[in-house]
């Protein structure tokens, strides 16, 4: 058992010590918003994750896990410190560390013995050293900083964390390899490593892995859109392609480009990381150049089909930047909305988590309703921007009654061409032959 604080209680942090608190750990975690911290004492969980809910009341329930506002409290109690704090993109793309040394320095003013502080949040090559030096600029005691990128796909963070492919670890100081060894040791034992490195190759492993995704992402993308050219069908390009086993199938679906918290600004970053470093990663850019114009491809085929979209509307399917999230960071719906409000059109948009989220940042461009099949009601076509599972298996009889006509812009390609045609839809997907009704 580990005594273990966990500074943020974001995404990351939350998972991280819910999940810690699993295993057995005392884990107290810090935030600075009160309201906050008195709800998740409560048992209020403050951010949609599927299961992390039931983890995180049983854990209240064992007086595993508890939540303050007290940062001395935090470090005199713990032997490990995570920080997942968040390290939001510049407008050059760099990453902000603002957070993490202002944290970082009150460490240093605040503990008393041997600690070992944990970069849990995905940081630039080199911040463990920077870290390091402001902790040190009023440090009396020993410390070791330690490097330990997570890997978690919202949707499936607690599995992720419970059953890692891969644990990394980046110190040079052998107490703390020790020491997070014995951590780590209840989620490795099914046989997935635990690999020890350097702190600067553990920083950028976390860069490397997330960029080399949204390449395959991006490539398919890019395949996708030269199918539709030749004539070609991008899922049986897929299904060739990823039976190879130098390529997997993994991140091989065709879209309407990728988003989230994790993608979009690690990208930015390790471009920015390397234009530092005098180094131009043209694979890196082209990614990022590919990604924004498929963002908003799926309009500029309803533009195509229709023409002049001043005075239409559109229903909207999906908001969050994936299923099983309400999380709406750099989404491609809120690229499209942008786009079809700027075109005239008006939205009617469903989502069953992300809603409340957009409309804070769409106000009144954007009509929300309680039920996706209202959002068909006096709209001239569906638009789906995310593959809920509530969308795959619809009622398309109850659709096209509802729908002015029966038209659909598909941006994840859930649908089956031959059964669009038999329910005598006009159906536009990404990659594929357009199904005429």
């Amino acid at each position: 058992m580990k005594k273990i604080a966990v500074i943020g209680t974001g995404y990351v942090g939350l998972v991280t010590g819910t999940c810690f608190a699993e295993t057995g750990n005392q884990v107290i975690c810090v935030d600075i918003d009160e309201s906050k911290v008195e709800r998740m004492r409560k048992g209020e969980v403050p951010i949609y994750e599927p299961h992390l809910d039931v983890v995180f009341e049983h854990n209240i329930k064992a007086n595993r896990i508890s939540f303050t506002t007290n940062l001395k409290e935090a470090i005199d109690f713990a032997e490990i410190i995570f920080l997942a704090l968040p390290t939001p993109p510049g407008e050059d793309g760099s990453a902000d560390l603002s957070y993490v040394l202002g944290v970082a320095e009150n460490l240093g003013k605040m503990m008393t013995e041997y600690k070992v502080i944990v970069d849990k949040s995905t940081v630039p090559v080199g911040t463990a050293q920077k870290v390091e030096a402001k902790i040190k600029e009023n440090a009396i005691v020993d410390f070791a900083v330690v490097s330990n990128p997570e890997f978690l796909r919202e949707g499936f963070a607690i599995d992720d964390f419970l059953s890692p492919d891969r644990v990394v670890v980046g110190t040079s100081d052998e107490r703390a390899v020790q020491i997070m060894t014995e951590l780590y040791k209840p989620f490795i034992r099914d046989g997935h490593p635990l690999i020890i490195m350097d702190e600067k190759s553990a920083e950028l492993t976390k860069y490397a892995a997330n960029s080399f995704l949204a390449t395959k992402i991006t490539f398919m993308n890019e395949m996708a859109n030269f199918c539709e050219i030749v004539g070609a069908d991008v899922d049986k390009v897929r299904e060739g392609i990823g039976s190879d086993s130098r390529i997997g199938h993994k991140f091989l679906y065709s879209g309407i480009g990728f988003g989230g918290s994790c993608f979009p600004k690690d990208v930015n970053a390790l471009l920015k990381s390397g234009a530092d470093a005098g180094y131009q990663f043209e694979i890196i850019q082209s990614v990022l150049n590919v990604n924004e114009n498929q963002k908003i491809v799926l309009v500029e085929k309803v533009k195509n089909y229709f023409g002049d979209l001043k005075g239409m509307q559109f229903a909207l399917w999906g908001l969050a930047f994936k299923p099983d999230t309400d999380d709406i960071r750099e989404a491609s719906a809120l690229y499209m909305i942008d786009a079809l409000v700027g075109a005239g059109a008006k939205i009617v948009a469903f989502d069953p988590e992300a809603m409340d989220n957009v409309k804070e940042i769409v106000g009144d461009d954007v009509t929300f309703v309680n039920d996706q099949y209202d959002a068909l009601k006096d709209s001239d076509a569906l638009l789906i921007a995310t593959e809920w599972k509530a969308f795959v298996n619809p009622d398309f009889d109850k659709m096209k009654a509802i729908l002015k006509e029966p038209i659909i812009f598909d941006g994840r390609n859930i649908y089956d061409l031959k059964e669009m045609k038999l329910k005598g839809f006009y159906y536009n997907s990404i990659g594929r032959k357009t199904v005429l009704k």
